[in-house]
């Protein structure tokens, strides 16, 4: 029986806290100091022999996003800093914004990691992950 990641719940307790505050307009992370983290919206369906996890991403260029599967959990952080500057004779401006989309998911079956692949296209992001097949997946030990 697997083990369950304690960090799961924290995760699942912080996405209910900012749930209960998008009805009130929502919880300004930035103003409480805590950066311009948003949670990603996603789909992941089930194909046969694979899942496909459609992530939406938009403004971000392919090179400023991560994908990352670890054992059954796929993690997507994608993260992008701007800066523009005005100069005048009197005054100088430079304004900095920082964006970040940050999901992880856990997979419902083992997928073979090095036959996952990705595309990104206006803004949409579309991760293709082949199931593990069950007769040879894992790792045959040898007794002794």
């Amino acid at each position: 029986m697997a083990r369950r990641n304690p960090f799961d719940d924290i995760e699942e307790f912080f996405d209910r806290l900012n749930s209960q505050f998008e009805g009130q307009g929502g919880f300004d992370q930035e103003a409480f100091g805590m950066g311009g983290t948003s949670r990603m919206s996603i789909d992941l369906a089930d194909r046969d022999g694979e899942f496909v996890v459609t992530a939406d991403a938009p403004g971000f260029g392919k090179e400023e996003i991560d994908v990352r599967v670890t054992g059954r959990r796929l993690t997507i952080e994608a993260e992008r800093t701007e800066s523009s500057e005005d100069e005048s004779e009197t005054y100088l401006r430079s304004e900095r914004r920082s964006e970040s989309l940050h999901r992880t998911v856990q997979l419902p079956e083992p997928v073979e990691e090095e036959d996952v692949s990705a595309t990104y296209k206006n803004g949409v992001l579309t991760i293709t992950l082949p199931k593990q097949d069950p007769e040879t997946g894992g790792k045959s030990i040898e007794i002794e």
